[in-house]
């Protein structure tokens, strides 16, 4: 493994456990150059997933483009990085317990939106305002009106 500090080539593992859920190995790694640690995570390499967009193209599944719209929905709100990253998982293992390779963009955005409506509602109405794109305020009224009357 390439040390990030310096680019050696030649590192020793020092720590290896499973994380929490298990989906993958956290290992932590000292450079034999210049002694710095550093964490890797190692995951199984699945089948690739494409993701259909509105306007019918196709590209991979990214988890890492989940968690940054969450994390700018999240930003300044009472929520941990934890919690965050368990939400990703979970949108993650849903997507993926499907049959299929292939899953819309609207269905993902969908799931994100139930659980940020779970968890704060700011969130929710920031992601939303992104998501479905409101053109005015009155379209982002009625998204406000809808959440108070179903809390």
């Amino acid at each position: 493994m390439r040390c990030p500090f310096c680019l050696h080539l030649d590192s020793k593992v020092l720590d290896s456990r499973q994380t929490e859920e298990g989906a993958s190995i956290r290992r932590r790694r000292e450079c034999a150059a210049c002694h710095k640690r550093f964490t890797t995570y190692e995951r199984l390499d699945e089948m690739p997933f494409l993701v259909i967009k509105k306007d019918g193209g196709r590209e991979a599944f990214s988890r890492a483009k989940i968690l940054n719209g969450i994390l700018r929905a999240c930003e300044k709100r009472p929520i941990s990085l934890e919690t965050i990253e368990e939400m990703v998982d979970d949108i993650e293992r849903e997507v993926r317990s499907g049959q299929e390779r292939e899953v819309a963009s609207e269905f993902i955005g969908e799931l994100v939106m139930d659980k940020l409506r779970e968890l704060d509602d700011v969130a929710y109405v920031r992601f939303a305002s992104v998501y479905r794109q409101f053109k005015d305020i009155d379209r982002f009224i009625e998204e406000l009106q809808q959440l108070r009357r179903d809390k």
